[in-house]
């Protein structure tokens, strides 16, 4: 058996199902893999994490990546899983309307009071005819709980908010929200979760990494065939109560995000490191020539 720990970006929610339903059916035993899914408590440095040996690979978003590689860390994403609908999310009757209205928000995000979410909120701003003025917008870090820190009034808006977790959590709690998406507004979209290693451990252990692409697969495939049985699973695994009215909300905004394309084009990662060059996140451009594998996707 090779052991893979692998880190997951969030809390445990229906971004991760095909990886439950390998574990629930002994599908990454039977492939000669003990998958170990750890579930971090607060925003992880994956990249770090990698480097230290403290995990084998980890999902993250293809922003990060390139943010990792421009540090001179040294990774490689290999598979996509999930694509979404990604961007700002505010509550209506509270004085945004669009982007411009925007330039002087208390802006949530994990991370901050680093660069990310101001960047992308002062790019939709000057998308939508007004300066792109970062410095005028207000971080807020109330982790990865975006929702609550509208309703409670700690900031204006949130990023990254996910169409399909954060739309239908505020829509469950009967809060009036509205969403601008990062590709309406400038910003490239990132909103995709991908699985990265170091490139020396993918090449020493490739077998391994395409076991577990394979598994990857065979969930997504139960996703989409039997989506009944994939929540069964899921709920059975995360122990869910029985009166629980916001997780199959969650599980079926989810199911149509899960791609069968597990590829990526390069140029994503170009557009990717041209932003944020232009938004000053990186001080120099970034090589992303080695940012991406498709070799086990496309087997």
């Amino acid at each position: 058996m090779t052991r893979l720990r692998l880190a997951l970006e969030w809390f445990l929610n229906p971004d991760h199902v095909p990886f439950l339903i390998g574990l629930e059916r002994g599908w990454f035993r039977e492939a000669g893999l003990e998958l170990e899914l750890i579930e971090p408590r607060a925003h992880v440095d994956a990249a770090d994490a990698l480097a230290r040996g403290d995990i084998e690979v980890a999902i993250t978003e293809p922003i990060h990546l390139v943010q990792d590689l421009a540090a001179g860390r040294e990774v490689v994403g290999f598979a996509r899983f999930l694509h979404t609908n990604g961007g700002v999310m505010y509550l209506r009757g509270r004085g945004i309307e669009r982007p411009r209205d925007m330039e002087k928000a208390r802006v949530q995000y994990p991370g901050a009071p680093g660069p990310g979410g101001p960047a992308i909120v002062a790019t939709m701003v000057q998308a939508d005819g007004g300066a792109y003025a970062p410095e005028a917008l207000t971080p807020v870090n109330h982790g990865f709980f975006h929702t609550n820190a509208l309703a409670e009034g700690r900031a204006d808006v949130a990023t990254l908010a996910f169409w399909n977790f954060e739309l239908v959590e505020a829509a469950h709690r009967g809060l009036d929200a509205g969403f601008f998406a990062l590709k309406d507004w400038g910003v490239p979209d990132f909103c995709q979760l991908i699985l990265m290693t170091r490139p020396q451990l993918l090449e020493r252990e490739r077998a391994a990494f395409s076991a577990l692409v394979q598994v990857l697969r065979r969930g997504i495939d139960l996703l989409k065939t039997n989506p009944t049985e994939a929540q069964a699973l899921y709920a059975r695994h995360t122990k869910a109560p029985a009166d629980d009215a916001l997780g199959p909300k969650l599980f079926a905004a989810t199911l149509p995000c899960f791609t069968y394309d597990l590829t990526m084009a390069s140029e994503a990662y170009g557009l990717l490191a041209d932003w944020l060059l232009k938004t000053k996140q990186v001080a120099a451009p970034v090589n992303v020539s080695r940012a991406w594998t498709n070799q086990l996707a496309l087997r």
